[in-house]
């Protein structure tokens, strides 16, 4: 009789670790996802935060300066546009009149039995060609001679006036399509910071800096920040007013684009300040730089313009004892800083 081997029990604990092992490799597998990705985005410090909030603001000014820079060559390019085709109008008005003129004439020539040829040149609807006949050249020697000759003028000055409305149209069609571009890129960075900044709570979003943006807004809003003392140090009335005119928009809020009254972006409270004392600037950074006269940093002045980083994308005006006003980005309003919030680039005294 064979004999009967009692059939192996399997080790439960055995079957439970495996089960253990193949629910875990699952869950790590949900946990990283379909997409072949197993890296969760780093947690960042609120520093980290903060210096990527600086860089974006940093590069939506950037692109800020060159949107202000395409729609002050737009805004120009349309009045260009709009006095040639003024001009063009006056043009046509005096046109019509003298081809009416020639049409009594040539009316009463037909009765009389013929059509000068010099009216059929200011009637024809291609005078050039026309003119390019050298036997009506000859026979043009009519008493309607200098009258065919203003009417042909005139029809060449409307030509070359249409001619260059159609470039200075094209060339406001380009500044709109960069003005988009540049705009998209603004609210794209912008919109990158607000989204970061939203990670933070109330206390971590205090950025370095907060403090001196409520100090400088309510001593603003008083009016009993030292702006007397420094726009006094102004070498002349024009810098003391435009010092006095930053110092009264302290606390208003930073808006890209902004030229005042009520916000500005930083190129944008240069200008406004000086157009209030009398002195036309530039709109952008880059002009600005180059619309008066250089000064070293140990020469500055109250009045004076400051300039920052490599590419000169910031602006502000010096008020002495190392510190300006400036519209510094959206997360803070206008208000006074040290020179050294920022790398310094140069200075230039405009008045």
């Amino acid at each position: 009789m064979a004999a009967h081997r009692k059939p192996r029990q399997r080790s439960m604990g055995g079957g439970k670790a495996r089960t253990a092992a193949t629910i875990a490799l699952a869950g790590a597998a949900t946990a990283t996802g379909f997409d072949g990705t197993g890296h969760a985005e780093p947690q960042l410090t609120p520093g980290q935060v903060k210096a990527k909030v600086d860089k974006l603001y940093q590069e939506a000014e950037v692109a800020t300066e060159k949107y202000n820079g395409a729609k002050e060559k737009a805004e120009a390019a349309g009045q260009r546009l709009k006095s040639l085709q003024d001009q063009a109008a006056r043009k046509e008005e005096r046109l019509n009149s003298a081809r009416e003129a020639l049409g009594s004439v040539a009316a009463a020539q037909y009765r009389a039995g013929g059509l000068d040829p010099a009216v059929q040149l200011a009637l024809s609807d291609d005078p050039d060609r026309y003119l390019e006949n050298a036997e009506f050249v000859e026979r043009a020697g009519s008493r309607q001679n200098a009258a065919v000759a203003g009417v042909r003028k005139q029809l060449r000055e409307i030509e070359q006036l249409r001619g260059a409305a159609h470039i200075e149209l094209t060339s406001l069609k380009s500044r709109r399509a960069e003005l988009k571009q540049h705009k998209k890129t603004i609210t794209g960075k912008l919109g990158s910071a607000r989204q970061l900044l939203s990670r933070l709570g109330p206390q971590e979003r205090s950025l370095p800096g907060a403090s001196q943006d409520r100090a400088s807004r309510s001593t603003g809003a008083r009016g009993t920040l030292a702006a007397p003392g420094s726009a006094s140090q102004a070498p002349n009335s024009r810098a003391s007013a435009a010092v006095s005119f930053a110092y009264q928009k302290i606390g208003s809020p930073y808006v890209w684009g902004a030229t005042g009254p009520n916000a500005f972006d930083c190129s944008g409270l240069v200008q406004a300040a000086y157009r209030a004392a009398g002195v036309s600037l530039p709109r952008t950074t880059y002009s600005q730089i180059a619309a008066g006269r250089r000064v070293s940093r140990s020469e500055l002045l109250p009045g004076d313009l400051v300039f920052f980083y490599a590419g000169i994308s910031h602006v502000g005006i010096y008020v002495g004892n190392g510190r300006m006003i400036h519209a510094p980005n959206p997360s803070a309003p206008v208000r006074v800083a040290p020179l050294d919030e920022m790398p310094y680039a140069g200075a230039t005294r405009v008045v």
